[in-house]
Parts: structure tokens; sequence; C-alpha cells
């Protein structure tokens, strides 16, 4: 497939504009808070725990140390763990895929306390519980 010069202005144009809206000058993990921490050209910085990023959650301390900038301030990458962060990604607050977050999401969902879902629990649990799986054969 042959780029043209027009496609090749077109994407540098579109790379220009994206990383005006905010692009990574440095990156580092805070160890103390778990966090990532990202500083943008414009002086902005974000912190966002580890564990909600997919591919970091169980990572050392080290290896979450070890981050570089990539494309142009966009994206930020662990050698250790080939794992990739898109930043803007991050400032939207997508953590991972769908699927992922979805997980991540559901998960946190699950462990709320609520005083309705501990009404629904013992209304529940005042039927007989949950009913038992069928043993698969």
């Amino acid at each position: 497939m042959t780029i043209s010069d027009r496609d090749f202005e077109r994407a540098a144009a579109v790379m220009a504009q994206t990383r005006a809206a905010g692009h990574a000058v440095a990156a580092r993990y805070d160890s103390r808070g778990g966090r990532l921490v990202i500083e943008l050209h414009n002086g902005v910085q974000i912190a966002t725990p580890v564990s909600l990023i997919e591919g970091l959650a169980n990572a050392t301390p080290a290896d979450l140390a070890a981050v570089e900038i990539t494309s142009g301030g966009l994206g930020l990458h662990w050698p250790r763990l080939d794992a990739d962060v898109h930043v803007h990604s991050v400032m939207q607050c997508l953590f991972g895929s769908p699927k992922w977050m979805a997980a991540l999401l559901g998960a946190q969902g699950g462990r709320a306390t609520t005083a309705i879902k501990r009404l629904a629990a013992r209304r529940n649990g005042a039927k007989g519980g949950r009913p038992r799986k069928a043993a698969s054969a």
C-alpha cells in the first residue's frame, strides 16, 4: 500500500490536533499512592490508581516504574509488561478494553453495600436464599 503526500499531510494534521488536546510530557509511578501520574503539556497532572488500568493491576513496582512516553506524548508504554495506555483514554477515565472495564465495574458494584441491597439480601434469605445450581452431567 502506498501512502500519498496528501494522506501523510492529513495524518500529520490529525496528530497535531490530537496533541493540542493534551499530550504527556512526563509520566511516573507513585509507589506510595499506587498511582500512575501523568503530566500534560499544559502543566495539568493526572493521577490514577494503577489497579484500575488494564495490564498494570498486578505488576510489580519495578515494572511500573519503567514507563516510557511514546507516540509524540499520546501514549505510555511499559516494555517489561508489554502494556500500552493511550493518554487520552486515561483523561476520559477509559482504563482498558470494554470487556475489562465491564468486569471491573461489575466487581465494584457487587461489593457495594447499601440499605436497599441489605434489605434485598434479607428478603432473599427469608425465602430460602439463592437456589442451588443444577449439577452438570
